[in-house]
């Protein structure tokens, strides 16, 4: 009986569905033969490696360059200071006293008499058209970067872009003559000064001079706030105003404290419209008598002093003892003038870095 239903039914194996099931599937196509090579024809292989050569000789060329234009910059750098510091060596050696240079106010290099070299005013002068910049340049900055980035249109934003851009590329001699010609008889009108080359010109001159920079370093500060922290502003219900007192400048204080110093670094470093602007008279602006800096007096700077008598100070040569010539000694003081205003600037820029990284440490 068994036999007879294994016969009429005869049993399968297990894998006799998926045989089946592989039997359903269509047929993969074969791929056509590849051509044989003509005859004479250069082989690819042959190419390859010249190929590759010259890929790894572009990328090393390339890396090589972009090396060669970062470390340019340092190597710029350390060889300006050699130059200023061993054209100043001689005046360090054999004149410099801190009493006498820094702590001087007498500059008179060509006194016949009795030759003085003391840079306190030109450091007062400086300080002094520093501060006045800063309070116009600061407020002027941020401003109008709050402006460009949270209150005003895109037609509006594109044209004080411009117009901010323009106000940088202008001359720093264009702006001695605006200080010169525009804000000098200002100054005489609405204080009633004998001389509106003073203090007060150049802050206003080199103050409008440093705007773009704080500008489009304090825009890329206020950009860089997450939009999280504005959303969450505008959904707890703050208005424009808030937003900006409340979390777009205590989120991004960092980077407008570094706007703010770099302005700083510009007022410093600037010569020729402070040089037009200031009187260039020898004068410390301050003292103890309310309010204690005078912004209508004459002022000399040490950039300006450098720009104005370099020309006329003769470059003397060794004697044959290896002693200078006491001629020689002005051209050798404004090289350590140098030195000092690389000494400040390296402190300005030191004082921002530190700050700024305590902050986002705080933070």
């Amino acid at each position: 009986m068994q036999e007879a239903a294994g016969k009429a039914f005869p049993r399968q194996s297990a894998a006799a569905p998926y045989a089946a099931a592989d039997a359903l599937k269509p047929e993969a196509p074969q791929s056509e033969p590849v051509p044989a090579r003509p005859q004479g024809a250069p082989p690819a292989f042959r190419r390859a490696p010249w190929r590759r050569f010259l890929s790894m000789l572009s990328e090393r060329t390339m890396l090589s360059l972009i090396f060669l234009c970062g470390i340019s910059s340092i190597v710029f750098v350390f060889g300006i200071f050699f130059f200023i510091f061993r054209e100043g060596f001689p005046f360090l050696r054999d004149e410099f006293s801190v009493r006498g240079f820094l702590l001087s106010p007498e500059w008179y290099p060509t006194s016949e008499l009795n030759k003085r070299y003391g840079i306190l005013a030109l450091i007062a002068g400086t300080g002094s058209v520093t501060i006045v910049s800063m309070l116009v340049a600061v407020p002027s900055g941020l401003g109008t970067a709050l402006f460009i980035a949270m209150f005003c249109g895109r037609r509006l934003k594109e044209t004080l872009k411009v117009v901010v851009e323009l106000l940088a590329a202008i001359p720093s001699v264009v702006w001695g003559f605006v200080g010169l010609m525009v804000v000098n008889p200002l100054v005489i009108n609405w204080t009633g000064a004998p001389v509106g080359l003073n203090v007060l010109n150049a802050g206003v001159v080199v103050g409008l001079m440093s705007v773009p920079i704080i500008v489009s370093i304090a825009e890329d500060a206020i950009r860089a706030v997450p939009d999280t922290y504005l959303e969450a502003g505008l959904a707890l219900g703050a208005t424009r105003w808030q937003l900006v007192y409340k979390v777009i400048l205590p989120a991004g204080k960092s980077g407008l404290l570094a706007a703010a110093l770099l302005g700083v670094g510009r007022a410093v470093g600037e010569t020729m419209a402070v040089l037009m602007a200031t009187g260039h008279a020898i004068n410390v602006p301050f003292d103890g008598r309310f309010p204690f800096l005078h912004v209508l007096e004459s002022v000399r700077t040490l950039t300006a002093t450098i720009a104005a008598e370099l020309g006329e100070a003769p470059r003397l040569d060794a004697l044959s003892d290896g002693s200078y010539p006491i001629e020689a000694r002005h051209y050798q003081a404004l090289f350590v003038i140098g030195i000092v205003l690389f000494a400040i600037t390296f402190v300005v820029n030191l004082s921002a870095d530190l700050i700024v990284r305590g902050i986002r440490r705080k933070d």
